[in-house]
């Protein structure tokens, strides 16, 4: 019956440079864990919040505030409590806060904690991560979503649609996966690079190019061209995806979507990806419509909900809440999932059971403002999710996660990777 007997935390940096902080847990018998918060870039309204300094040191981006709540407020009372009992900590800290968003506290210091008794739970008792949260029948390796081209607010380019996502299902294991993404990528590389110059391959947040291009079906096109260039076949051995994250493109007072240089009505949006299911093989489009748009989620789930996962992201913010309205409203057949939209462990996992519950496909995903925290992929193979959205095979703090899902295949008896299987069954709400 290992105690928590020390918590503790630093100033640590994101991929973009800007701070966060690295929380440590140590108990009694010397069994240590660590977790380090996340931040996005687009974010829905209903998140949890981060809460930062302000003021001028680090442009107001700072967490000495943060810090010293978890050594005034949180610390003492994580003192003494069991490491392996996720739940009770994960209830304290939700306690402790007293807000439904997270807001005296800030969802990095619950985050960062949560995460750290997880990993300290798990070393007290002996085993990985993925075990202890998901007991021994986790064996589901899931399949990565990879953003190869990058637009919105994670690029320097003309691009609506935030991401364009490559997914590897032609393989039996992740590390097959995995090189067969490699291939794509750096076969999308030459492209770039040979069409439009060594601009062309520059990176945005997430690892994927950020080339000069303002159309959509310029973007496909690409993809599909690297796929095959690469050796592979759209449609059966790669499919692709989109994060259009429509809330960054909306005139919520002109009631109008800039899309490729072009005003669309939600009804004409609507229109536009249906045109793009039927001419590329893209099974999964999150975020078509800006978060408060139920109706049309709705609507483009009555109408691809059977060949495509439409994905609640900003619609839902990993709160169960807002999940559940999306059920009754059969808004999306699928649902995303970040830890820090919601900011414990806890909550996390309850969203992905609601999900399930109600035949939903749920998506563990990074942040564009990510870490070399490989906490999502343990959680991933946990919650048996099949799939997992972390960005391009490229930068640290996303190789990180895939990295760590290539030692849980090598750690795991007789594993199973997703591959083609989470997008063969497709319901609605």
């Amino acid at each position: 019956m290992d105690r928590i007997a020390r918590v503790w935390g630093h100033y640590a940096l994101n991929s973009r440079g800007h701070p966060t902080l690295r929380v440590v847990v140590e108990t009694e018998s010397g069994a240590k864990g660590y977790g380090l918060a996340p931040s996005g870039a687009s974010t829905g309204t209903r998140e949890a919040v981060e809460k930062r300094d302000g003021g001028e040191r680090w442009l107001g981006r700072g967490v000495s505030t943060v810090l010293a709540l978890l050594e005034s407020e949180v610390a003492p009372r994580l003192v003494g409590m069991r490491p392996d009992r996720q739940r009770e900590v994960d209830s304290l800290l939700v306690a402790l806060d007293g807000t439904p968003n997270k807001s005296r506290l800030g969802a990095n210091l619950t985050t960062a904690t949560s995460i750290a008794v997880a990993r300290a739970g798990a070393a007290s008792v002996g085993v990985e991560l993925f075990k202890h949260l998901g007991g021994a029948k986790s064996k589901l390796v899931p399949t990565p979503l990879l953003n190869i081209i990058n637009g919105g607010v994670h690029a320097g380019n003309d691009l609506s649609i935030q991401e364009f996502l490559i997914i590897p299902v032609g393989a039996d294991s992740i590390l097959e996966a995995l090189r067969i993404s490699v291939e794509v990528y750096w076969s999308l590389r030459a492209i770039l690079k040979d069409k439009y110059g060594p601009q062309a391959v520059n990176v945005g947040d997430e690892g994927g190019f950020a080339p000069p291009l303002r159309a959509t079906r310029e973007a496909l096109d690409l993809l599909v061209e690297a796929v095959r260039t690469a050796g592979y076949s759209p449609g059966s051995d790669v499919l692709l995806g989109l994060d259009a994250a429509a809330s960054q493109f909306y005139d919520e007072k002109e009631r109008v979507y800039s899309v490729d240089g072009k005003n669309l009505t939600a009804e004409e949006l609507l229109e536009y990806y249906e045109s793009l299911v039927d001419e590329y093989p893209i099974v999964y489009i999150e975020d078509p419509f800006w978060e408060d748009d139920w109706e049309m989620f709705s609507m483009i789930t009555k109408r691809l909900g059977d060949r495509v996962l439409i994905v609640g992201d900003d619609l839902y913010t990993t709160n169960v809440r807002y999940l559940r309205k999306g059920i009754d409203n059969r808004a999306t057949n699928a649902a995303l999932v970040k830890v820090n939209q919601i900011g414990t462990v806890s909550e996390t996992i309850d969203f992905v059971w609601e999900a399930h519950w109600h035949g939903m496909r749920a998506i563990v995903s990074h942040r564009s403002g990510d870490t070399e925290d490989p906490f999502i992929a343990d959680l991933s193979v946990a919650l048996e999710t099949g799939l997992i959205k972390t960005g391009a095979p490229a930068r640290g703090e996303r190789t990180s996660k895939y990295n760590r899902l290539i030692e849980i295949w090598e750690i795991l008896d007789s594993p199973k990777y997703a591959a083609s299987s989470p997008f063969s069954r497709r319901t609605v709400g």
